[in-house]
């Protein structure tokens, strides 16, 4: 009997000491991030038939049970994958807000310059400090520009190293984490028991890999994880891990993609594959705010270029001679893909024609096998090259494709994101500036009649078909007839706005009415008389005249993108709102995605984590449980010294 109780006894003190043991361990690993709280498990040992009834013997440990609810912390991952993306992304957005709403730093304040410079050389009648002031206040726009997008280029280059670095930390987590699968399994398969520290170890791993980028996790074969990323890409599969690489854009060598690692064999993930951590959030950074954003920056350059030059051209200089281009205007930019066939000898070039149709969006030209595809991406719409190798104008770009080409051989195409690095003043002389106008307008002092004539303005179209000048016109009262326009036809345009197209040949006179013809137009107001002339003449010289740069002036209240209804200083400032709206948002919903995190590690804290003053109490019942059983061992060892004192 006292040996029975010498076994109940001691059964008692292992399972005490065990309970102080995991006490223990709880307490000195409170704080170690990702340590569950374990406690012991024990059961009744089998119990003795006596003949008379069943008596126990003793305790057994069954476990050493780990607290931990996957559910749970599925929730903590999850939540952590979209915080530390929302991190990311609001840690360089930021960066652009600042810049490009900065009062100094910023676009708005170089543009308001620069127009007022433009103005003010038209009201100093074109004087050579205004001259100066003017072409100064140029060159000053032109380095904001490419200031802005040089920022915005060394922050696509930081992309480029979180992407290197990132996917470095990930291919650590991955190799650990099969590792610790390959651990336990083997103490799996041998002992039939979970070892909970390498639980815990890998459970903290996945946790910080969803700080890099967002994985999915489910339980595989033999106690082992299989970690999957993107779209269902292995990550971890029992005990090998798969690796992610930082590879070069086929279609733009200077941006790095995230490739996936198959044999010897590299596959480029889309940018929309991979979701949350660092990763994650640096990719929907550059995607859905640096490259529109550095592409609107490019839009409004190019939209100032063209309209600017379009102008310029329109005037004479100086010395007489017609404008040329004001400004530089950036090509597009056309990214060869680096996979085309060997074969092909396509060649896709493009420029912006008319900014008012540009999309917000890149393109991708691509030969189906049959005919070019111009792709806008922002939808996926095609629309089918048609130009035999001219140019063809398709969302205000003209593309021009020639060569040959294999099927699926594709090139990437943006518009615009070039415009502001590439802005530049091509006129370098004050005399070069074409601030007049080339054509002159007067009237005999002769004239019986009251009618007087404009100064007369021209348009594109004076360009490539002006008349012979000089013109005259004649009133013949009889007929009320303007005579003397060159042969074709006339816009007419009356005070109310009605126009109409009429033969030369039988223009009638309209007070207020404005004329046009061969890319000239003037307005006539008045009562001519009868043989009253007015003359049209190419203007003599560029001294004195600021016709044109009044013009120019005028383009800064011009509705030049949408479709004519945005401005260059709305559309900067629509890329001003919509970056500073999506900061806000991305700001507010890390603020959220903070609260949400903290709610769901306070939830598997509730279930996992150590709580110091419960685990006191533990060290007091096990303590006391302890000291009971060495009294139960030390009583059955009384009662044996009895026993045998009987015996002598």
């Amino acid at each position: 009997m006292s040996g029975n109780l010498l076994s109940i006894g001691k059964s008692g003190l292992f399972a005490a000491q065990a309970g102080l043991s995991t006490t223990g361990h709880n307490i000195a690993n409170a704080n170690v991030a990702g340590y569950n709280r374990q406690t012991v498990v024990q059961s009744t040992a089998p119990m003795m038939e006596t003949g008379v009834g069943f008596i126990g013997t003793g305790t057994q440990i069954d476990q050493i049970k780990r607290y931990s609810d996957e559910f749970l912390n599925t929730q903590v991952r999850n939540a952590q994958a979209s915080k530390s993306g929302l991190d990311s992304y609001y840690s360089q957005i930021s960066q652009i807000d600042n810049m490009l709403a900065d009062q100094t730093a910023g676009l708005s304040p170089s543009l308001q310059s620069f127009f007022k410079g433009v103005q003010d050389m038209a009201a100093n009648r074109g004087s050579v400090p205004s001259r100066q002031s003017m072409l100064s206040s140029a060159d000053t726009l032109a380095t904001r520009f490419q200031a802005l997008d040089s920022r915005l280029g060394e922050i696509r280059e930081g992309i480029n190293s979180t992407i290197e670095s990132s996917i470095t930390t990930i291919n650590s987590y991955a190799s650990q984490i099969a590792d610790l699968n390959e651990k336990i399994g083997t103490f799996a398969s041998a002992m039939q028991r979970a070892p909970n520290d390498l639980l815990d170890k890998r459970d903290q791993l996945v946790m910080e890999l969803n700080t890099q980028v967002k994985a999915t996790v489910r339980p595989g074969d033999n106690g082992s994880l299989t970690v999957s990323i993107g779209s269902g890409q292995p990550l971890v599969v029992g005990q090998r891990a798969f690796e992610l690489a930082a590879t070069k854009s086929p279609t733009d060598l200077t941006r790095l993609e995230v490739g996936y690692v198959t044999g010897s064999k590299v596959s480029v993930l889309g940018e929309n594959a991979l979701s949350g951590g660092t990763l994650g959030g640096a990719l929907e950074f550059r995607s859905k705010t640096l490259d529109p954003a550095q592409s609107a920056l490019g839009k409004v350059a190019i939209g100032l270029a063209f309209e600017f030059n379009q102008q310029h051209k329109l005037g004479l200089d100086q010395n007489g001679a017609p404008g040329g281009d004001f400004f530089s205007l950036a090509p597009a930019y056309v990214g060869k893909n680096i996979n085309n066939a060997s074969t092909s000898t396509t060649k896709v070039e493009a420029v912006v024609s008319n900014p008012a149709a540009l999309a917000d969006s890149d393109f991708k030209v691509e030969f189906d096998g049959t005919d070019y595809q111009v792709i806008r991406l922002s939808d996926n719409q095609k629309t089918a090259y048609t130009g035999a190798g001219a140019a063809q104008t398709i969302y205000g770009v003209d593309f021009k494709i020639t060569g040959t080409a294999a099927k699926e051989d594709n090139f990437l195409v943006r518009p615009t994101i070039g415009g502001a690095a590439n802005f530049n003043v091509l006129v370098k002389d004050v005399a070069g500036i074409a601030a007049a106008a080339p054509i002159a307008t007067s009237a005999p002092v002769g004239n019986t009649g009251t009618a007087k004539i404009s100064e007369g303005k021209v348009d594109a179209n004076f360009l490539g078909g002006a008349p012979a000048l000089p013109v005259t016109l004649s009133f013949d009262k009889a007929s009320g007839n303007l005579t003397g326009f060159p042969a074709g036809t006339v816009r007419v345009v009356d005070s109310t706005g009605a126009a109409s197209t009429v033969p030369s040949g039988s223009v009638q006179f309209k007070a207020g009415s404005t004329y046009t013809f061969g890319g000239i137009s003037v307005t006539m107001s008045g009562a001519p008389g009868d043989g009253d002339t007015f003359k049209i003449a190419s203007n003599g010289g560029g001294i004195g005249d600021t016709r044109n740069i009044g013009l120019l002036g005028d383009l800064q209240t011009k509705n030049i993108f949408n479709n004519g209804t945005a401005t260059l200083q709305s559309s900067y400032a629509q890329l001003v709102s919509t970056v500073g709206n999506k900061t806000r948002e991305v700001q507010v919903n890390g603020q959220a995605g903070e609260a949400l995190l903290t709610q769901a590690q306070a939830a598997a804290q509730d279930v996992s984590g150590v709580n110091l003053d419960e685990e006191a109490t533990n060290l007091i019942k096990y303590q006391q449980a302890y000291q009971a059983a060495g009294k139960v061992m030390q009583i059955a060892g009384s009662i044996f010294d009895t026993l045998l004192s009987i015996g002598r």
